[in-house]
């Protein structure tokens, strides 16, 4: 239950924060399309599969990391309530920062434009992207650009203590930023607007917060009665 929460949750942030991705990303997107405008239609739509495909590999590869980096963090808390406790922490940070109410990860961002910078060298030498192991190296390496969501979930995901697990997360959150990618340029200029309005993302933050807030109360009440016949055996083994 606890895993398929977190992943309904990653795939709904993904969705409703891909406008801000889209902010970031939309010198990236207008690159692309530009290097492929000249080909055929069906071969250029191959591409930009290949390419997105990449960014959410990336994403899956991230979260395999930080899943093995949560199971050796979380493992000595196995089996108590703290895990849970942690998890629903962050689905309210996450939703806080998918409101902008909360904006504590940008120096993480910050340091990781350092890295992007870096790989910069990396990055051209796959471009133009003509051909299907470049658009797919180049997508994965766009899954490495710095952005406050992703590293949100991936903190989302570290949660889970279980590397799959984390990596499913990422691969949702990715394919939840994927419409809006997939149409950016196109015909997502009414829906990137519709999803930038302050009351449809405070809404949608406050929706990951309620998650958040329903996983704390389910583990509150899963862990009071284990507690209560916890303290009820030794009473049990007294009685003659």
């Amino acid at each position: 239950m606890a895993s398929s929460l977190l992943i309904v949750t990653a795939l709904a942030a993904g969705f409703f924060g891909s406008p801000h991705c889209l902010g970031m990303c939309g010198g990236i997107v207008s690159a692309l399309s530009f290097a492929l405008h000249q080909q055929q239609t069906s071969q250029r739509l191959y591409l930009q599969s290949l390419y997105h495909l990449g960014r959410l590999l990336a994403y899956s590869l991230l979260g395999l990391l930080v899943g093995f980096l949560g199971q050796g963090l979380l493992s000595p808390l196995a089996g108590s309530k703290w895990p849970y406790l942690f998890t629903s922490l962050m689905m309210i940070a996450f939703g806080l920062y998918l409101a902008g109410w909360w904006r504590g990860l940008d120096k993480l961002e910050r340091l990781g434009a350092k890295l992007w910078q870096t790989m910069t060298p990396l990055r051209q030498r796959f471009m133009p992207i003509n051909n299907s192991p470049r658009a797919l190296v180049a997508g994965m390496l766009w899954g490495f650009l710095p952005c406050g969501l992703v590293y949100s979930a991936l903190a989302l995901a570290m949660t889970s203590a279980n590397p799959l697990t984390s990596s499913a997360v990422m691969f949702a959150f990715g394919l939840g930023t994927l419409p809006m990618m997939l149409l950016a340029g196109s015909t997502a200029g009414a829906l990137k607007q519709k999803l930038q309005q302050h009351g449809w993302r405070t809404a949608n933050g406050l929706l990951i917060m309620a998650f958040g807030i329903w996983t704390l109360i389910q583990t509150v009440i899963i862990q009071h009665p284990n507690s209560h016949q916890h303290h009820s055996i030794p009473q049990s083994q007294n009685t003659p």
